[in-house]
């Protein structure tokens, strides 16, 4: 029993009769009665007042119409988030300098995870709403999640085995991550909308823009404090990436524990069953219907109307709308594609700043004082000066003598020509160790005369217009869906991050063409599209879902009160009826 029938039934009984709910075994006088019962009655009244009133404060945050339990999917979220973008921000360093992948190959690689990871929520939408529910579906993925973590941290030890172990094991964690984090992305929005009440439309739509400022705290924090970790903390004799993944596992454990700490207080909505399958079935049987039958039978409002014969009204009716919008999405792609550019424009930055040295570090036991030789690739004889030592480096692969230099960094280290001179950054060179420096392409880079705090207005109008597009389209996917098919229009919003990211690697794969031309591409292609979705979006007209259940409940009154009228007819009737379509 509900507690507001409780209130109710407890609040007739003190109104019937006070005096036998406090005294039910005393026999007074009638004047003793009267005075009693109405000190009974302001006790219970006022009692059963402050129950009610701290029974509705324990589920929702007083003062207002938020519940309780959203708290704990914004703390979730914010764990989770932190874990995803902590990953991802030491992700093209790891594939660069430890696997040691070209950019080109990283490239591919990290947008091959994005798309993964982009694609995989269309699983966990499915089961969500056909098996297991949404938050059965969040904790096991969220498993899987960790588990990935955890793979992927091991493999980020160098002593774990060789280098192919290494990359299986990467592969592994990320295929073990993508599905986890995929799976519960549709399913975790989609629940926090669910724990608001009918009538409360303006405190979820609020509760969006909560969740994605979860979202983008957990990502700004993230990759400031994993790129640290790696850099700043040693491990293994060098950066720490097991460390920088081993972080985002542990906030991805207190995601799960936080989330499965608001059991108690969370709206469970039940699968609805197989819905996929059903879905599938009913689209197939309309356009086999249609075919079969255009010709004979009178033509029908829409396509799926051909379905009716076998499938019920509302059925057909939440798909159309899961159609409309899905429709609506097909152009949003093309602005992850853009968005997702200023990952591969630090990529092609990384590959730059590191491609003019190669230092190949053997370890020896010479104590402390670290020994040093160069390797000239170049058609110019070289002259190179570490501190206080002079190499010579002959032209055309030529080698410098054996030289120990006292341990210290050594960034700005002057290499000569007979007609140029150039600076090289040879880092950090530690104790006992044995450096063989191979002097590559070299190239004097000018100052740049335009200052980077220009591109501090790029970010801020990148930022906001995600931000915007983003809240938009989470809270649109929620209203506009139907309520067995949340979970699914979510997964469908977020696959438009996953297909954005498949252009980007076609055209980056495919194309061939330079970093300035590719920017200029996706630009002029997001401003059409802009365009065309501007048109797509005029001529939508918005949906109250839950007026499905209101128009369908009437139609089931009526064809009982129908149903009960015909039994007087039931012959004629019979004879009366059209006859079934043949399929």
């Amino acid at each position: 029993m509900s507690f507001h029938s409780l209130w109710r039934d407890g609040l007739g009984r003190v109104l019937r009769n006070p005096l036998d709910v406090a005294c039910p075994n005393t026999h007074l006088k009638t004047w003793e009665k009267r005075r009693v019962t109405r000190t009974v009655f302001n006790v219970n009244v006022t009692s059963l007042f402050v129950i009610r009133c701290f029974f509705v404060c324990a589920q929702k945050l007083c003062g207002t119409n938020y519940p309780v339990s959203i708290a704990f999917i914004v703390v979730n979220e914010f764990c989770e988030r932190f874990s995803y973008y902590g990953m991802k921000a030491v992700l093209t360093l790891y594939f660069i300098h430890y696997l040691h992948w070209d950019k080109n190959l990283s490239t591919a690689v990290y947008h091959a995870f994005s798309s993964l990871c982009y694609f995989t929520p269309l699983l966990g939408a499915v089961i969500a709403d056909s098996w297991l529910g949404k938050f059965r579906t969040v904790i096991y993925l969220s498993i899987v999640y960790v588990i990935g973590h955890v793979v992927k941290s091991v493999g980020a030890i160098p002593d774990v085995g060789d280098s192919t172990v290494h990359v299986v094991l990467s592969m592994l964690g990320l295929v073990l991550i993508a599905f986890g984090t995929g799976g519960i992305k549709p399913c975790v929005a989609a629940f926090g909308g669910d724990q608001f009440d009918e009538e409360h439309t303006e405190e979820r739509r609020k509760f969006f823009s909560i969740f994605y400022m979860s979202i983008n705290a957990g990502s700004v924090l993230s990759t400031i404090i994993t790129p640290i970790l790696r850099g700043d903390v040693k491990c293994f004799g060098g950066d720490c990436y097991a460390l920088a993944f081993g972080v985002p596992a542990a906030l991805m454990v207190i995601a799960l524990v936080v989330f499965i700490a608001g059991s108690g207080l969370y709206k469970k909505s039940p699968p609805e069953g197989n819905v996929l399958v059903r879905v599938c079935k009913c689209i197939g049987f309309a356009i086999r219907n249609r075919w079969n039958n255009s010709k004979k039978s009178p033509k029908r409002s829409h396509w799926l109307d051909w379905a009716e014969e076998k499938y019920p009204k509302r059925l057909i009716q939440e798909i159309k709308m899961v159609f409309r919008v899905l429709v609506l999405y097909i152009p949003l792609p093309m602005f992850w594609a853009l968005f997702d550019q200023q990952v591969k424009c630090y990529i092609h930055l990384i590959s730059f700043v590191f491609s003019n040295t190669q230092i190949i570090v053997s370890i020896s036991l010479k104590g402390i004082f670290d020994f040093c030789r160069f390797i000239n690739t170049h058609t110019e004889n070289i002259n190179i000066t570490v501190g206080t030592e002079e190499f010579y480096a002959a032209a055309d692969y030529g080698i410098s003598q054996n030289i120990s230099v006292p341990r210290g960094e050594y960034n700005g280290v002057v290499c000569k020509t007979n007609s140029d001179q150039y600076l090289i950054d040879l880092g950090l060179l530690d104790f006992g160790a044995f450096y063989t420096v191979i002097l590559s392409k070299m190239e004097d880079i000018q100052a740049n005369n335009i200052h980077i705090a220009w591109q501090v207005p790029q970010y801020v109008f990148i930022t906001a217009g995600e931000v915007m597009f983003s809240i938009t389209g989470l809270e649109f996917s929620y209203s506009q869906a139907p309520a067995s098919m949340k979970s699914v229009l979510q997964a469908g919003w977020l696959m438009t991050v996953a297909f954005g990211n498949v252009i980007v690697l076609i055209v980056a794969e495919g194309a061939g063409m330079e970093q300035w031309t590719e920017f200029l591409l996706f630009a002029g292609l997001l401003v059409a599209v802009s365009i065309i979705f501007s048109i797509m979006a005029y001529f939508y007209t918005y949906v109250d879902p839950d007026q499905l259940d209101k128009i369908f409940r009437e139609d089931t009154d009526d064809e009982k009160v129908e149903s009960s009228d015909g039994k007087k007819n039931e012959a004629v009737s019979l004879t009366d009826m059209p006859k079934q379509t043949k399929m």
